[in-house]
């Protein structure tokens, strides 16, 4: 899954990388603790001015809030229990289905945390980030949400959301006997379930707003994230991130060593 993450680049950088036209105006917060319900950047493609014979569809980047918000949901707050959405499912569930064959989105991200059980239940968080320390960029969906409650043209009566796709890790038993990047092992030991990251030319295909073949545009992604997911790579951090009020770099330092027990003899 993915509940929390690292998207700290500036708007600038984040052009460069998605290959992607922002606003003049655009400005991202940087924070290297993001949660549900923030404002986040996405990457979409759309036609300008309504498809036509022709034109091509342009790449943009966008501020939306991370918890999908349907078309026909009566308030907002739906968006708080779909941040993520399950390949399995995203085609059937009312509150993906829509989104899934029409609108596409890629959310870019430094890196994620996912927390690991250790013993005595005790969490250690970790960092999943790329090694080369590019952005990766998450299969996501994305919805208009109109407000009810505010009049039409008004400042704020449209919200733009995001939902973040996830998949089932691989088998750590699998991947050690097929000789696989062991990088892979240590996501399925972390969790069970994982954000599915884009190849570039499976970034293209998800993006692509004349595709209608939703079922196929997931099955290519999701069968293609382990390729991508092989270049990542883990580090432990400060357990200071499990609080979202703690935002800052210093959470990605690893976690303070723990003190001995009994004092050294010399």
């Amino acid at each position: 899954m993915c509940g929390r993450y690292v998207m700290a680049r500036t708007t600038a950088d984040l052009v460069a990388e998605a290959e992607a036209e922002a606003d003049a105006h655009l400005e991202l917060r940087q924070s290297w603790n993001v949660a549900p319900t923030s404002d986040v950047p996405v990457v979409l493609e759309r036609y300008v001015g309504g498809p036509a014979a022709g034109r091509a569809a342009v790449r943009e980047i966008h501020v939306a809030r991370w918890g999908l918000v349907p078309g026909w949901a009566a308030d907002d707050s739906v968006g708080v229990r779909a941040f993520n959405a399950r390949s399995e499912t995203v085609l059937e569930k009312p509150t993906f289905r829509d989104a899934v064959f029409s609108r596409r989105c890629a959310v870019p991200v430094q890196g994620y945390y996912e927390w690991k059980t250790g013993p005595g239940k005790t969490k250690q968080p970790f960092y999943v980030h790329r090694t080369d320390g590019a952005l990766t960029f998450f299969a996501g969906l994305y919805e208009w949400w109109r407000d009810p409650a505010k009049a039409p043209g008004e400042p704020g009566s449209w919200l733009l959301s995001t939902s973040i796709l996830t998949a089932a890790a691989p088998d750590p038993a699998e991947i050690r006997g097929a000789r696989q990047p062991e990088v892979l092992g240590e996501l399925g030991e972390l969790h069970h379930r994982m954000p599915v990251p884009l190849t570039r030319q499976g970034m293209d295909a998800w993006l692509d707003p004349a595709a209608r073949n939703a079922g196929e545009l997931v099955h290519r992604v999701v069968g293609e994230a382990r390729t991508a997911a092989a270049q990542w790579t883990l580090k432990a951090v400060d357990p200071a991130v499990g609080n979202v009020r703690n935002d800052g770099p210093e959470l990605l330092a690893a976690p303070a060593a723990e003190p001995d027990s009994e004092p050294a003899l010399f």
